[in-house]
C-alpha cells in the first residue's frame, strides 16, 4: 500500500486508508435506476458496490496539533457483520496507514468526526485482551457537532442501526468529548462546514491555505459517481435537503476550484468539479501527492 501526502500552507496532510467494504447499490443511489449507476459501479451478486473508508490526518505547524478526520469501521464487528458488509482490513487499515506515515495513535491530539455512523467512528475503540472496550487514541479530544450528538444519542428508528452503542458509549464516557457549533473554527485555516440532509449535524472539515481549499466531503458526496444532483443516497434522512445542500456546495466548489476529498470512493481520492448547463461533472481527479 502506497499512501499519498502533501503540504498545504501550515498543514501537513496524510491519506489514511482504514479498509474496504461493500454497501447495497440501491441504497447508495436511492431513486436512480440500477441500469444507470451500475454502468459506473458494477454490483456483486448481492447487489453491493465497492466502497472504501478513507480518512485524513492533518498535522498543524502552527499549533502542533495532529487531527484525524474520522477513523473507519474499526475491528469490533463479529464475523456475521463482516460478511454482510464484506469488510476487508487485511492490507488497508489504521495501523498500517499510521505506520507508513511515521505516526503512532498516541500522536493524535484531536479527532474531528464528520458524523457517528459506524463506518466513520468505529475505529475510536477496540476490544482489549480482557474483552473490554479501550480507546484507540488515548490522547485525543473528540469533536462532534452538538446537534449531531443529540441525534446520535437519541436516534430515530430508521437511523438507529448506524449508531452502534459500542462506538458511541466509549466516546460518551471518555471525558474528552467536545461539542461544537456549526461552522466551528478549529484553528486558522481549519473549520467545519455543517450540512443536515444525510444526518443532522454532519460536518465537512475545510482546509484553506495559500488561496487553495480542500474539503473533506464525507457523505454529502460519498463517491465521484454521486456528483450529479439527483444521485442522492437512499440512506439520507432528508434527501430533498441533501439535494439543496449539494447544489449550493457544488456551486461554490466549481466557482472557487475547491478540491473535494472523497471518503468512500474506491477509485478516486480527490476530485474537482465544474458546472455546465446546470449540471455538475468531475473535471479533474487527483491524489494528495499532486494537489
Amino acid at each position: 500500500m502506497s499512501l499519498s501526502k502533501t503540504t498545504l500552507g501550515p498543514f501537513e496532510l496524510y491519506t489514511i486508508e482504514t479498509g474496504d467494504f461493500r454497501l447495497d447499490g440501491g441504497a447508495m443511489f436511492g431513486v436512480v435506476p440500477k441500469t444507470l449507476w451500475s454502468r459506473q459501479l458494477p454490483a456483486d451478486d448481492k447487489n453491493r458496490i465497492p466502497m472504501t473508508m478513507r480518512c485524513l490526518l492533518i498535522k498543524s505547524k502552527n499549533t502542533g496539533k495532529v487531527y484525524l478526520i474520522d477513523n473507519g469501521a474499526g475491528t469490533k464487528f463479529n464475523e456475521k457483520m463482516e460478511n454482510i458488509y464484506q469488510l476487508d482490513q487485511d492490507s488497508k487499515n489504521l495501523q498500517n496507514s499510521f505506520e507508513e506515515h511515521g505516526f503512532s495513535f498516541d500522536d493524535v491530539t484531536d479527532i474531528i468526526f464528520t458524523h457517528l455512523h459506524f463506518d466513520h467512528c468505529g475505529g475510536t475503540s477496540f476490544y482489549d485482551n480482557d474483552d473490554k472496550l479501550a480507546l484507540t487514541f488515548p490522547n485525543a479530544t473528540y469533536h462532534v457537532v452538538k446537534s449531531h450528538w443529540e441525534n446520535a444519542t437519541d436516534p430515530n428508528a430508521r437511523e438507529k442501526a448506524s449508531f452502534l452503542p459500542e462506538n458511541i458509549n466509549p466516546i460518551k464516557e471518555s471525558g474528552k468529548l467536545n461539542l461544537v457549533d456549526k461552522n466551528h473554527k478549529y484553528e486558522e485555516g481549519l473549520s467545519g462546514l455543517v450540512v443536515n440532509g444525510h444526518t443532522i449535524g454532519q460536518q465537512l472539515p475545510k482546509i484553506e491555505a495559500n488561496d487553495d481549499t480542500l474539503v473533506f466531503v464525507a457523505d454529502l458526496v460519498p463517491t465521484h459517481v454521486h456528483v450529479p444532483l439527483p444521485w442522492v443516497m437512499g440512506y439520507d434522512m432528508y434527501p430533498v435537503q441533501t439535494l439543496s445542500e449539494k447544489n449550493e456546495f457544488l456551486k461554490q466548489a466549481a466557482e472557487n476550484n475547491w478540491k473535494l476529498y472523497l471518503e468512500h470512493d474506491s477509485e478516486k481520492e480527490i476530485i474537482q468539479v465544474q458546472e455546465k448547463d446546470g449540471r455538475f461533472y468531475v473535471s479533474q481527479s487527483l491524489t494528495l501527492n499532486n494537489v
